[in-house]
């Protein structure tokens, strides 16, 4: 199982940029996956999350109206895109799969669940 995140970068604030994460290996087309992030020294936070069937999102409230989550299963692929971005919204973002859950709809948001992670990408928010 393999979990590849690629985009970021550097942007303005009030830009726009988008993550993606691409699966291989076990089928985690069946699984919830979501985009946490941390910077130097916290802990990583949830920050939006979609379902297997890509039918059901979270998002932390910090990102409530400015980021949007999909995936698409034919391409193994999720997408956080991320639009007004804020200085505070610089970190390190990491896509992860919670392979507890398999085709669940219930309680598949749980941060500790999610065990099968990607190496980070880093977003950076200029002021």
């Amino acid at each position: 199982v393999q979990l590849q995140a690629s985009g970021g970068g550097l942007v303005q604030a009030g830009g726009s940029l988008s993550v993606s994460c691409a699966y291989s290996g076990r089928t985690l087309s069946d699984y919830p996956v979501a985009w946490f992030r941390a910077t130097s020294g916290e802990e990583r936070e949830l920050v939006a999350g979609v379902s297997w069937s890509g039918e059901i999102t979270y998002y932390a409230e910090s990102v409530k109206g400015r980021f949007s989550i999909t995936r698409d299963r034919a391409e193994n692929l999720v997408t956080l895109q991320m639009n007004s971005l804020k200085p505070e919204d610089t970190a390190t973002y990491y896509c992860a799969a919670n392979t507890k859950r398999y085709r669940s709809t219930a309680r598949i948001f749980i941060p500790a669940e999610y065990k099968t992670w990607g190496q980070g990408t880093q977003v950076t928010v200029s002021s």
